[in-house]
């Protein structure tokens, strides 16, 4: 397939362009889905299936986040491990943690 990107018009190389990434969703989804389906005969021959590896992976569950960002709501913490900046910056700017609160 050779094409001479030169002589497309604007309008052909963004269409082109839409044709391409579309291509690789598709090509991404299905590599996926092949990952996914080895993956699971792999762990089928031990016996296994990939909800019970995941269960033993040795993390155990996140939390249930305590605090929120009040300037961006998506932002949480649950209280543990290292304070994310936007709580540092709150604390910094005279806020309690107490203000932060869910």
């Amino acid at each position: 397939m050779n094409m001479d990107l030169d002589k497309m018009s604007k309008e052909e190389l963004l269409a082109l362009r839409k044709d391409v990434d579309r291509a690789l969703k598709t090509v991404e989804s299905r590599r996926k889905a092949e990952a996914l389906r080895a993956a699971e005969e792999a762990v089928k021959e031990f016996g296994f299936s990939l909800n019970d590896l995941q269960a033993t992976s040795g993390k155990g569950p996140k939390g249930a986040p305590k605090y929120r960002n009040p300037n961006d709501p998506t932002q949480t913490w649950t209280g543990r491990g290292r304070k994310p900046k936007w709580v540092n910056a709150a604390l910094e700017k005279g806020m309690s943690i107490s203000d932060l609160e869910i």
